[in-house]
C-alpha cells in the first residue's frame, strides 16, 4: 500500500480506503464485514471512512466492534454528520455537532476520530455556527481534523473566509471515470486551500468493474441485485452506459490489469486525490482493489478510456 498526505493535516492516509456506505450494518452481515476490515489491515489499508447516518448508526457500531483491540494509532478513522438520525436530529447546528460527535464516538468505541466531515452543506444553520462548533470539538480533543463532502465551491470559499476557526483539510466528492464534475471547480478551489480529495464511488457503485452486462441478468451477489444496496446504482445501469463500459475492456487489457484497478488508478492519477474509498462485501475484493496503487498506466490509455465513456 502507498500513502498520501491529507491536505494541510499531518495525516498520512492509505491511497485505498475502506468505506461502509450501504454495506456494514446494512447490506453486509456482521462476520463478513469484520472479515473485510481485517483483510484491509492485512493489505495496509488503514484509512476507514463511515458516517453516523449509514444504517442510522449501524455501520459505526460494526466498525467499533471490528476495530476494538487494535492500537488506536494504527488506523485513521473518519466519520460524518448531517443526515437525519431521527425526526429531529439532523443538520449542522451547534447542538447537533456536540450531540452527534459524542454518539459517534460511543458507537465507534473510541475517544476521538481523526477526521470529522460535514456530510453535506446545511442551508438552515449559519456557517459561522457550524465552523465554531467544529472548532470547539477539535479543541476538546474529540476530533483531530475536519472535512466536508459535496460542498459547492462557493460554500468552500465561505468557510475559509471565516476568521479564527478550524480549517478544512479534506473534501469527499463523488469522482470517477463516469463522474468527473469535481475537476471543473471543486478540485481547483481545494488545491488553493491545501484541501485533499477523498473520493467516494470511484468504481461508480461497481459499474466500472464491467460485471454488469447490457441486457443480461444481474449477478446474484452484486450490489445491483441487493434490495438493501441497489438504490444508488440505478443511475449507472442505463444500457448505453453499460455498453460504453464494456468498450473499455480492450483498453484495460492493454494496461494489463483488472477493470477495477484501471478505474482506481485513473482516480489516483490526480495529485489532489489523497484516497479512493472502496466498499467491500467480501475480503477478496480488497486484494484486487489494493493492487491498483502499484500500477503504472500509460496516460494515453486513460485518455482513450475517457473518450469512450464521453460517448
Amino acid at each position: 500500500m502507498k500513502y498520501r498526505k491529507l491536505g494541510a493535516s499531518d495525516l498520512m492516509v492509505s491511497e485505498i480506503s475502506l468505506g461502509s456506505w450501504l454495506t456494514y450494518g446494512v447490506g453486509v452481515e456482521r462476520d463478513n464485514a469484520i472479515a473485510c476490515v481485517n483483510r484491509a489491515f492485512d493489505l495496509g489499508i488503514t484509512f476507514i471512512d463511515t458516517a453516523n447516518v449509514y444504517g442510522r448508526g449501524a455501520a459505526e457500531e460494526v466498525l467499533g466492534e471490528a476495530l476494538a483491540g487494535r492500537p488506536r494509532d494504527s488506523y485513521i478513522l473518519a466519520t460524518k454528520l448531517m443526515g437525519p438520525m431521527s425526526d429531529t436530529d439532523k443538520g449542522l447546528s451547534r447542538a447537533q455537532v456536540f450531540k452527534q460527535i459524542d454518539a459517534s464516538l460511543a458507537r465507534l468505541r473510541t475517544d476521538y476520530v481523526d477526521l470529522y466531515q460535514c456530510h453535506r452543506y446545511d442551508p438552515d444553520t449559519p456557517l459561522e455556527e457550524t465552523m465554531q462548533a467544529l472548532t470547539e470539538i477539535v479543541q476538546a480533543g474529540k476530533v483531530r481534523y475536519i472535512g466536508f463532502s459535496e460542498w459547492s465551491p462557493d460554500q468552500i470559499e465561505a468557510a475559509f473566509a471565516i476568521p479564527g476557526v478550524e480549517r478544512f483539510v479534506s473534501s469527499q466528492p463523488q469522482y470517477s471515470l463516469l463522474w468527473r464534475r469535481p475537476e471543473a471547480k471543486v478540485i481547483p478551489v481545494c488545491k488553493a486551500h491545501d484541501v485533499s480529495q477523498i473520493v467516494w464511488s470511484p468504481l461508480a457503485q461497481g459499474v466500472l468493474t464491467g460485471k454488469y452486462l447490457p441486457g443480461q441478468p444481474l449477478p446474484d451477489d452484486s450490489r445491483a441485485a441487493s434490495d438493501s444496496m441497489s438504490s444508488a446504482i440505478q443511475r449507472w445501469m442505463e444500457p448505453g452506459t453499460l455498453e460504453r463500459v464494456q468498450k473499455l475492456k480492450p483498453i484495460v487489457a492493454e494496461a494489463g490489469c483488472s477493470m477495477a484497478q484501471f478505474a482506481l488508478a485513473w482516480v489516483l492519477r490526480e495529485p489532489n486525490v489523497a484516497s479512493a474509498i472502496v466498499g467491500a462485501s467480501r475480503p477478496g475484493q480488497l486484494d484486487d482493489n489494493a493492487a491498483a496503487v502499484d500500477l503504472t498506466i500509460d496516460p494515453a490509455l486513460f485518455a482513450r478510456a475517457e473518450a469512450v465513456l464521453a460517448g
